[in-house]
């Protein structure tokens, strides 16, 4: 018999609809049960492409003996991280405190009054590596619960009273400059696996927000190694098997150090993050490797995650059916034996795709099947002949049980694949690229936008089938959006979008600002949990505080606002603080400084929209290498504001009655532009390639 999370619209909790456990969604319900019936609550975290979430779930959560417990002896409450960051944050800060690491599935015992006393993370069905079973810390957490309250509840308050104690307060700092930028390279350098592309050890992550910054500071100061390590860990992730070498897009981080056997789980943020970068890294090396790169990965988005209503779902599963076996497999999808190759592309082609992929007989993932790479020294072939290998085995996989697929739409994430493809459509001559962008972008401000009497629209967090969720968005999703917007605003010309970012970048500031200048990830108004999340560093995504201070800093250039760019460089305090001592961790806080040094700087391009000649520096403006640069493309705008679009076209006229581009920054202003080739010195483009 289904239970109470039957009605929700996360694919994450309609997952466990049908356990035996009595699940509740979070909510006051839940915790009012929990005092009623005097016991302790049981918080469990997860989301819908989470390996161990699965495993956990077939494990315990399916199993009568367990659920029968718990549905005795606790009020079980199932959360998706992905709809309540808020919630996920704020215990996971406490796991992190406790134990010193976190993950998912996170599980973290309560109080009644949501006070956190016991945690873990996954926890097998009979003790194995140290680790307890779940029935015993069941057993363990009900005996405390029973005989030991008054211990229970001062562990409880104490952990409650050191999160309280970590607020954050560094708006202040003032914004980083060049020493602490510098400062900050130095550290990534320290850190850089210069064997292997990437930063520390296994398990590895895409550094997305790290790249970045990367590529903005060699732009800004002509650093040749941040743009050697940038480039360089993009070679090695393209070649590497968390890189789907036939569906192109990225997997969301390998188990080792050499990017070879990935954690299948896709998802969206980190092909949006990434297609942007390999794209940047194009824009400033010519590199037909991330040019492809990025082109797959936006191939990959729109074809196997765009919904029918034009947004992107949040994520494939790891796991798949094994045809061999009938049961759920991680990687059963994507790995090879050379058989396998055989079957379908015959013995010459199967052993030649064998030696190009790196698929061997001893395999190099489990069961004798391997990951496909590209390795640097795999044979040299006729691009056509591997262009016909991968279409024939691309259609072969498609035949295996595909990945289930998380439908839910996530503003934040959404907002990256909006500014990923705008982009890409614009630098690659893919319009339809941009329309995809715009569709997106359209559906967040149909359903996402959500309007009531008397106060501006607020975000909503996730959507699934055109229609709404129930969760306020947070700061992260304001950020992202407007970045998102701005940078739809930028290629396509239309300043509505441009608009609808000053709407989401007001509400920053009245809603999730403190009077330091420091920023909290959700609004005054919302849910008061047992501490209001505040976390400045990047996880798998940038943070919201940082992503909030670039779209700040974006949209003052763009309007000259004091107050936008005033309460970007006040967010900045923070990367001043930790980017000299932690830079992996706050990467998009650093690549947004180097916007902020930089100018960054302002592009207008004016003439009629049909005429190729302002195409032609509409594109080479886009093409600028300069770090955070903003371009607004139109008709110009006579002084009372009345024609162009944009405030930076405003009294900007033809010169020669010809296109032409204006740049400026730090109030300074360059020589009108109307040749392609001078645009480009001025923005650090090349000439404009295809």
């Amino acid at each position: 018999m289904p239970n109470r999370l039957a009605q929700a619209t996360s694919p994450y909790l309609l997952q466990h609809a049908d356990n035996p456990v009595d699940w509740w969604p979070w909510g006051p319900e839940a915790f009012e049960e929990a005092k009623r019936r005097d016991v302790p609550v049981l918080l469990s975290v997860g989301y819908s492409a989470c390996h161990w979430c699965h495993v956990m779930a077939h494990e315990s959560f399916e199993d009568e003996l367990a659920a029968a417990y718990l549905n005795e002896h606790f009020v079980s409450i199932k959360v998706d991280r992905e709809e309540r960051p808020d919630v996920d944050a704020v215990y996971m800060e406490a796991v992190q405190a406790a134990t010193g690491q976190g993950g998912w599935p996170m599980t973290v015992f309560l109080t009644p009054d949501a006070e956190p006393f016991y945690f873990g993370t996954y926890f097998p069905p009979e003790p194995r590596h140290g680790m307890p079973s779940f029935m015993q810390v069941l057993e363990g957490v009900r005996t405390a619960w029973a005989g030991r309250r008054d211990e229970v509840a001062d562990v409880a308050q104490r952990i409650v009273r050191d999160l309280a104690g970590r607020q954050l307060d560094y708006g202040r700092a003032g914004a980083p400059g060049p020493e602490e930028q510098a400062q900050a390279l130095l550290g990534l350098t320290r850190e850089y696996d210069a064997a292997r592309g990437g930063f520390g050890g296994a398990p590895k992550f895409p550094p997305s927000m790290v790249l970045e910054f990367l590529l903005r500071h060699h732009a800004r100061t002509g650093a040749e190694g941040a743009l050697q390590m940038a480039a360089d860990t993009c070679e090695a992730m393209a070649r590497g098997g968390i890189y789907d070498q036939l569906g192109g897009g990225f997997a969301r981080y390998s188990v080792d150090r050499e990017w070879v056997v990935p954690h299948f789980e896709k998802m969206l943020y980190d092909n949006a993050l990434l297609c942007r970068v390999y794209a940047h890294l194009w824009r400033a090396t010519g590199s037909d490797l991330a040019r492809r790169v990025a082109l797959e990965t936006a191939d990959f988005m729109v074809r196997e995650l765009r919904t029918p209503e034009g947004g992107f779902a949040s994520a494939l599963d790891a796991d798949s059916e094994d045809p061999d076996t009938g049961k759920p497999t991680e990687g059963a999808y994507y790995a090879w034996t050379p058989e396998q190759l055989a079957v379908v592309l015959g013995a010459e082609d199967g052993a030649l795709a064998a030696a190009y992929f790196g698929v061997t007989e001893e395999g190099t993932f489990e069961h004798g099947r391997s990951v496909l790479q590209l390795p640097q020294d795999g044979p040299v072939v006729d691009a056509a002949r591997i262009a016909a290998v991968r279409e024939r085995l691309l259609a072969a996989r498609g035949g295996r049980p595909a990945p289930g697929r998380d439908d839910k739409v996530v503003a934040a994430w959404n907002g990256l694949a909006v500014a990923a493809l705008a982009e890409c459509g614009a630098y690659f001559d893919r319009p339809d690229l941009v329309e995809r962008a715009t569709e997106a972008a359209d559906l967040l401000v149909r359903v996402h936008f959500e309007a009531s009497a008397g106060r501006a629209p607020r975000l909503v967090r996730t959507s699934k089938d055109g229609r709404a969720g129930g969760n306020t968005g947070v700061l992260e999703d304001y950020g992202d959006v407007a970045e998102g917007f701005l940078a739809l605003a930028a290629v396509t010309g239309e300043g509505v979008w441009l608009e609808f970012a000053g709407i989401l970048l007001d509400l920053v500031l009245d809603l999730f600002t403190a009077e330091d200048g420091s920023l909290y990830d959700t609004a005054h108004d919302a849910e008061q949990l047992i501490r209001r999340p505040q976390d400045p560093t990047d996880t798998a995504t940038p943070s919201g505080w940082t992503a909030a201070a670039g779209a700040l800093l974006s949209y003052a250039a763009h309007t000259g606002s004091e107050a936008h760019r005033t309460a970007a460089e006040r967010a900045l305090g923070v990367v001043h603080a930790l980017g000299p001592r932690v830079p992996r961790f706050i990467g998009h806080g650093l690549a947004v400084a180097e916007a902020l040094l930089d100018g960054p700087r302002e592009v207008a391009v004016v003439g009629h929209p049909d005429d190729p000649a302002r195409a032609e520096l509409h594109r080479t403006a886009l093409l600028g290498t300069a770090p955070g640069a903003v371009v607004a493309a139109g008709m110009p705008r006579a002084a009372d504001g009345s024609g162009g679009e944009f405030p930076l076209l405003a009294e900007r006229a033809l010169v020669d009655d010809r296109p032409t581009a204006y740049v400026c920054r730090h109030f300074v202003c360059a020589r009108p532009a109307t040749d392609p080739q001078e645009l480009g010195e001025q923005v650090g483009a090349a000439v404009p390639r295809r």
